[in-house]
C-alpha cells in the first residue's frame, strides 16, 4: 500500500538547481531509509545520497558539496535540493525506501523517478 512519488525534475542550464520531492503515501513500519539514486542511458543505476528517519544523511561523491538531502517527517517527504548541476548530472533521479521489520522481514519501495537534463 506504501507509494513513493518523486517530482521536481525539469530541464536546466549548467549551474542551475532543482528540488526533487519524493513522497511516500501510506504507513512506513520498521526500521527505514530513503534514497536517491539516479541512471543514466548506458549507466548503471547508482545510490546519489540518502537519509535515516532520523535525518542522517549520507552522499556519495558525485552530490558531495553540491547536493544536500533532507526529511520532512511530518509530510513524509524527502528533498533532494541540487546546485552547480552539471550536463553529467543528467538522469533519470529514482527515490527508494528500504527497510526492516518484524515479522515480515525487508521491504523496499521505488518510486517511478524523474527526469533531469542539464544542458550544457
Amino acid at each position: 500500500q506504501v507509494q513513493v512519488v518523486e517530482s521536481g525534475g525539469g530541464l536546466v542550464e549548467a549551474g542551475g538547481s532543482l528540488r526533487l520531492s519524493c513522497v511516500a503515501s501510506g504507513a512506513i513500519e520498521g526500521t527505514y531509509v530513503t534514497g536517491w539514486h539516479r541512471q543514466a542511458p548506458g549507466r548503471e543505476r547508482e545510490l546519489v545520497a540518502a537519509i535515516t528517519q532520523g535525518g542522517s544523511p549520507n552522499y556519495k561523491d558525485p552530490a558531495k558539496g553540491r547536493f544536500t538531502i533532507s526529511r520532512d517527517a511530518a509530510k513524509n517527504t524527502v528533498y533532494l535540493d541540487m546546485t552547480d548541476l552539471r550536463p553529467d548530472d543528467t538522469a533519470v533521479y529514482y527515490c527508494k525506501v528500504s527497510g526492516w521489520r518484524l515479522p515480515k522481514g525487508p521491504f523496499d519501495f521505488w518510486g517511478q523517478g524523474t527526469q533531469v537534463t542539464v544542458s550544457e
